[in-house]
């Protein structure tokens, strides 16, 4: 096989690389409203806070995990309860972790 031939066969391999990566992450793509779900492990309403078991956070680049939120609005989350599934938008203020809004999942 000649040089030329080499390169061409080079070029294709990568852009058929190329092309399988960006058809991967299409599918991955945060949902247009901005919510990611979590499942409810904890609740702390004297602390307005939320142990939560989440999938991916996108928009804090974050992998999923379980971990303690803020929530903006303490009142919110009376009725909430362990075992509870939200969808919510994530936020951080300085060093804490925040539930922006979220809704229950029915």
């Amino acid at each position: 096989m000649n040089t030329t031939n080499s390169r061409r066969l080079a070029l294709l391999g990568m852009l058929a690389a190329l092309s399988l990566s960006t058809l991967s992450t299409a599918g991955a793509a945060e949902p247009a409203d901005g919510l990611s779900e979590a499942e409810i492990r904890r609740v702390d309403k004297a602390g307005g806070k939320l142990t939560l078991k989440h999938g991916e956070l996108r928009n804090l680049d974050m992998p999923p995990m379980t971990m303690v939120f803020v929530v903006r609005d303490p009142k919110g989350i009376e009725g909430l309860k362990v075992g509870d599934r939200i969808r919510f938008v994530a936020g951080q203020d300085g060093p804490n972790y925040t539930v922006q809004s979220w809704e229950l999942v029915k």
